[in-house]
């Protein structure tokens, strides 16, 4: 049996799930979603940030013609209670799980799970300028550390893995 055939939930990750999986991963592949595209939109009061100085982090927001390049992650059938427990946890603020059409070029299209966050959630903060929102991280700080951190990151993560993203570059180079 080979490993592709072992999963028991494949999840798609976008964003710190990148760079800090932390989860029983039996095999990744590199990812691509059509007509979504990540920003900078929601608020993190638990994690990067504070009621007081919310942080920003990503979620996907549906954007016709676009692509977001991230991870998929294969799970095994056995960790995926612990897995979906540990992910409800960290992805609690505002994220809501939603299925999407994930496509890799070493097995194709398939569907994973991703954390999404609604715009009618209480920590949406929406569209702002590059300058705000770099203003706004470099600021805040949450129990997962300095929200900036979150932000490079990600973007050292992506270029590693020659993946491009003109809102996480614009971001980090406002950061440095």
């Amino acid at each position: 049996m080979s490993k592709d055939n072992a999963i028991g939930l494949w999840v798609f990750g976008y964003g710190s799930l990148i760079w800090r999986p932390a989860m029983p991963v039996v095999i990744g592949y590199r990812a691509v979603v059509s007509d979504w595209t990540r920003r900078f939109w929601q608020g993190s009061h638990d994690h990067r940030g504070t009621i007081d100085s919310p942080g920003r982090v990503l979620t996907l927001v549906p954007m016709p013609g676009q692509q977001c390049i991230g991870r998929v992650f294969g799970i095994a059938p056995k960790d995926v209670p612990q897995t979906l427990a540990e992910l409800d946890y960290r992805e609690k603020n505002g994220y809501e799980r939603q299925q999407i059409s994930v496509h890799t070029n070493e097995i194709g299209a398939l569907s994973a799970l991703t954390y999404i966050a609604p715009e009618n959630n209480p920590a949406w903060l929406g569209d702002a300028s590059d300058e705000s929102i770099a203003t706004q991280i470099r600021h805040a700080h949450g129990p997962s550390g300095p929200n900036r951190e979150y932000v490079l990151s990600l973007y050292e993560s992506l270029q590693a893995d020659s993946i491009e993203d003109a809102h996480i570059g614009a971001i980090a180079r406002l950061l440095k």
